[in-house]
């Protein structure tokens, strides 16, 4: 309980009205050391001197919270760790993050590169924003760097890769990507690494210049917040990122921080049972009589099994994709039959989800025929993000499920 003489500070004068008493008092801060971080939810910063708010925006320090602060640092702090960056951004979301990298580094009559299949959102971005701009994109085979050395021309700027690639899990070698990024000066290599997360790889580590992760998704690990991530091994792009996310105003919330923070803490313990249960089921899947294919980096017969062993450590992730046989219909029975597991968009999270790509994600909504049929998204395919469940209970589910087709 406080009062005016344990407050460790002076109480505001006595000749102040109510209303301003009301309005001003609150203890001085003290040196805390709390076990976990604080929630700092103001949204600017008093300062004692003109002069300090010079100091601090010439060295970062805390003046509006549309510049940072100490919760979204935190998770920025915890991020970078396990990235091995110079710096990381935590954004709103992972397409704000995705949006900062091409309206950052990308202007008119710049050319990039691209894989397909990519994430959709992504994509959409690229061909309705970046093409208003006047920015040329070159669209290339999933997990090819020969395509993309083939492509690159003297205006190409930018080379945008995603390991493993969403839905298919294509795998890009990314020590090899990050080697042909260093081949010219100014060409810079992103990797959207979602599907993996920092547990599994470290795309900085083989050379590429920016790794980004929709938070959303591992990193956050529980499906309850929206949140990007901006990881560089460069000094230039990390100012470059900062002073373009301070201009667009896409800073994460002081509380998804937090909850991104928190997920950080506990991110090895669930990619470990992630990944585990994920192995069991993709060679439950394999063998079973109404799956085509399952596609899924730890498995031999995975067209990039070899490059996957290569880049990725700790296991392959909890993201795979299987084609059923009997096409949509059985696709659209299937994912409709589960019980254990839910029928919904996104990944990453500890319960297990499914969706069918073809009429959801990459549905002719999202993206067009022609697309859908370069990224080899098949009428029977299944994307699954499996979860922290019991092995038996998922693979007792996707039985039950398979046998409704």
């Amino acid at each position: 309980m406080a009062s005016s003489t344990d407050s460790r500070g002076s109480p505001p004068p006595e000749d102040l009205h109510f209303d301003t008493r009301a309005v001003i008092a609150r203890p001085p801060r003290v040196s805390i050391n709390p076990v976990a971080p604080s929630i700092e939810t103001t949204s600017t910063y008093v300062m004692d001197t003109v002069d300090e708010f010079v100091h601090k925006l010439e060295n970062k320090g805390y003046i509006y919270s549309r510049h940072g602060g100490p919760t979204q640092d935190g998770a920025a702090y915890s991020i970078n760790q396990l990235e091995g960056g110079f710096g990381t951004l935590v954004f709103s979301s992972g397409m704000a993050a995705v949006s900062t990298v091409l309206l950052s580094l990308l202007k008119g009559g710049d050319h990039v590169i691209c894989q397909m299949p990519v994430y959709a959102g992504t994509m959409k971005f690229l061909q309705r924003a970046m093409m208003k701009f006047d920015v040329e994109v070159t669209w290339v085979k999933a997990g090819s760097v020969e395509e993309y050395a083939k492509n690159i021309k003297d205006n190409t700027k930018l080379l945008w890769g995603e390991s493993p690639a969403n839905p298919l899990c294509t795998i890009l070698d990314l020590e090899e990507f990050g080697r042909l990024g260093q081949t010219r000066e100014g060409l810079i290599t992103v990797v959207d690494s979602t599907f993996a997360g920092p547990y599994h790889q470290q795309p900085l580590r083989h050379g590429v210049d920016v790794s980004m992760n929709s938070c959303t998704k591992y990193l956050g690990g529980h499906c309850d917040i929206l949140a990007g991530a901006l990881s560089t091994s460069k000094e230039h792009l990390f100012e470059t990122f900062y002073t373009w996310q301070q201009m667009l105003g896409n800073n994460l919330s002081p509380f998804d921080a937090f909850l991104l923070h928190r997920g950080t803490q506990s991110l090895h313990v669930r990619m470990e049972r992630h990944s585990s249960n994920a192995m069991h089921l993709a060679h439950f899947l394999q063998k079973h009589p109404k799956v085509e294919r399952v596609f899924y980096p730890g498995l031999p017969s995975h067209p990039q099994h070899e490059a996957a062993k290569r880049v990725m450590g700790n296991g392959y992730s909890g993201m795979m994709s299987f084609e059923v046989k009997g096409g949509e219909q059985a696709g659209k029975t299937f994912v409709e039959s589960v019980r254990v597991i839910k029928l919904a968009v996104s990944l990453g999270g500890v319960e297990s989800l499914v969706e069918h790509p073809a009429t959801m994600t990459h549905g002719r909504y999202m993206i067009s025929d022609l697309e859908r049929e370069m990224g080899n998204i098949t009428p029977g395919l299944i994307r699954f993000s499996v979860g922290i469940e019991s092995v038996q209970d998922l693979e007792n589910d996707l039985a039950q499920a398979l046998d409704k087709i």
